[in-house]
């Protein structure tokens, strides 16, 4: 589907207080219990915001994904010098701060009815663009704790790993470069 064909099946909109999530599976009981019944205490405790993806017309939940802010920073990294490597590949001299803001994807998840379409994918395009075109703070990272599983899909979406030091662990911290769309 072409991003128009998704816009006109679909609206992205933001959780609201008292909104109540009937049903969502995605396959994934982590996934569907935070849609289900964390989201709304993440947003009260100003810890992160969810969106879902619906269908215009079922208003059924293909989706969803919640943002909290987050910063690439030297503490990411094995060694200072590791750090240093990355932000000198990315910054001019009088930008190499300690910390760089971002924003992280806590949360993503699409409803088994909707897999396979390419929505994952739609999905990061959004959240990119809502940082660049209709950023409101300084925002220069989108970060994820990847699954282990969700790698290869990162990946394809150009996402790429912070560093090497978490590879025997369930996920796997990735990061895009919002810069890099500018």
């Amino acid at each position: 589907m072409t991003r128009e064909e998704y816009q006109e099946r679909f609206r992205i909109r933001r959780l609201n207080p008292g909104d109540i999530i009937a049903q969502f599976d995605c396959a994934d009981e982590d996934l569907n219990d935070f849609l289900l019944n964390e989201s709304s205490l993440y947003r009260n405790a100003l810890l992160s915001v969810t969106y879902v993806l619906e269908d215009k017309t079922t208003s059924e939940i293909a989706a969803y994904f919640s943002l909290s802010n987050d910063k690439v920073s030297i503490s990411d990294f094995e060694s200072k010098t590791e750090f240093n490597r990355f932000r000198k590949h990315k910054f001019v001299n009088e930008k190499r701060l300690r910390s760089y803001p971002a924003i992280k994807i806590g949360r993503l998840a699409i409803a088994r009815s909707a897999q396979h379409q390419s929505i994952g994918t739609y999905l990061l395009e959004f959240i990119e663009d809502y940082f660049i075109v209709d950023n409101k703070s300084g925002c220069r990272f989108v970060t994820v704790d990847a699954y282990v599983d969700a790698i290869p899909f990162y990946i394809k979406n150009n996402y790429q790993f912070l560093n090497n030091d978490d590879e025997d662990k369930r996920t796997r911290v990735m990061y895009f470069d919002l810069a890099s769309l500018m």
